[in-house]
């Protein structure tokens, strides 16, 4: 597969994943192994996570946070900790590629960031069918090269791409349920 072809096809996911999950809220986070979090899920809101509590992997992970891990809101511990275990799950391309999703964002002015956020939040703060209308629209006004584009990489998705994109979509919807 060639660069090209390669970066097509994230691409593709992305939009893929993005259109499965219009009508559920986008989750960051996703559950992990049992095993490797062992951070109790159904905590109330107001509960944060215990550094004790974290395993040796996520502590390994999450070390840089350990002297000011107290001073942290609850929320901020319980997704970190998630993240944490989310990370000792994944293979090294998964780990890498999310090393450079991190660094593009990093790299990102702050302006443009603080913009994403607001955008990210206004869209999180619609009605679940103004979302999907929303992301309706969005793919209507793209161009036709581009509507084809997306179109062709979905029908050249393998069965295990498609069905890892309604799976992720699924998932989400589960999360948002709860």
């Amino acid at each position: 597969m060639t660069v090209t072809r390669q970066w097509l096809a994230k691409q593709w996911l992305i939009v893929v994943g993005a259109c499965a999950l219009l009508g559920a809220p986008i989750a960051f986070a996703q559950q992990a192994p049992a095993a490797a979090d062992r951070t109790t899920t159904t905590a109330p809101d107001t509960a944060g996570v215990d550094w004790n509590q974290l395993s040796p992997a996520q502590q390994q992970v999450l070390q840089t946070f350990e002297k000011r891990w107290k001073e942290l809101p609850p929320a901020r511990q319980r997704r970190l900790s998630e993240a944490a275990a989310r990370w000792g799950s994944m293979t090294p391309e998964q780990r890498s590629q999310t090393r450079a999703r991190f660094n593009n964002w990093r790299e990102l002015p702050a302006e443009r960031r603080a913009r994403i956020r607001q955008r990210y939040e206004d869209f999180r703060s619609l009605p679940p069918d103004q979302r999907l209308r929303q992301n309706f629209k969005r793919f209507q006004n793209l161009t036709p090269e581009r509507r084809r584009e997306l179109l062709n990489l979905w029908r050249d998705a393998t069965p295990e791409q498609r069905q890892k994109a309604r799976e992720l979509a699924r998932e989400r919807r589960e999360k948002r349920k709860e």
